[in-house]
């Protein structure tokens, strides 16, 4: 428990620690408050919620040194949205597009981001190409949905957009971040189409998931390899940086 008071002061400052480690102990869900974000972090009880907070602002995963102010910043998997508010408030003059297929998410994601404007939510799920998708383990860990491509008539398919896609509708030349935990769909984005983005992308942070999906990782390579991009590793993400723009 001290552990995780330290890293709440950290986080947060010792004030708003204090506030949140006596909530958390007696409920860890509901409406979090910290002075230092722009509104309450919205966490469901009974879920992963708590533990993807923990991963984002206790663990402090994305803090990762950047040789450049980010401008342009994609969330391929939001979740519950807190990386993506983790990424506004650290670098508030990018534009930022959360991604996230689950539409019971995606309403989690729609109260986290209120009060972040310069954050646009998109219900769909990311793959190679514009199709349908469907989670297909709709019991499983609410941070931990996968899905596969199935027709758009199916009542539970959700739209599937390309990075490509993304990046035309911003009118974006470069994605200065490209944060990426899609269980498993990762081999899909990383086996086809991935030339006209991959190179525009600055720094890509990443979380494989073979143990999802046989061969994501050698998707990601076997793409990436093709490119000048250097590596680096923190808590569970690999982190390439485009060593050549």
């Amino acid at each position: 428990m001290a552990s995780r008071f330290k890293k709440m002061v950290k986080a947060f400052g010792l004030a708003d620690a204090i506030k949140l480690y006596i909530q958390v102990k007696i409920k860890p869900h509901g409406s979090i408050t910290a002075h230092k974000y722009k509104a309450p972090f919205h966490l469901r009880p009974n879920t992963s919620d708590y533990y993807t907070f923990d991963q984002v602002f206790l663990r402090d995963q994305y803090h990762i040194n950047i040789p450049f102010s980010p401008k342009t910043i994609i969330d391929a998997g939001a979740n519950i949205g807190l990386a993506a508010v983790y990424f506004s408030h650290r670098y508030p003059n990018a534009s930022i597009i959360a991604i996230e297929p689950s539409k019971e998410n995606f309403e989690q994601v729609k109260k986290n981001i209120e009060q972040y404007p310069q954050i646009k939510a998109i219900c769909s799920g990311v793959w190679n190409r514009d199709v349908h998708l469907a989670i297909i383990n709709t019991e499983g860990v609410k941070n931990a949905f996968m899905v596969a491509e199935t027709t758009p008539d199916n009542p539970n398919a959700v739209p599937a957009i390309s990075i490509e896609t993304i990046m035309r509708n911003e009118g974006w030349y470069t994605i200065d971040i490209l944060k990426m935990d899609i269980e498993g769909s990762e081999k899909e984005v990383f086996e086809s189409s991935y030339e006209y983005w991959l190179p525009k992308t600055r720094m890509l942070i990443i979380e494989l998931h073979d143990n999802m999906k046989n061969g994501t990782s050698k998707s990601l390579f076997a793409a990436i390899s093709k490119y000048d991009f250097s590596f680096d590793m923190r808590d569970e993400n690999l982190i390439f940086t485009n060593t050549s723009i």
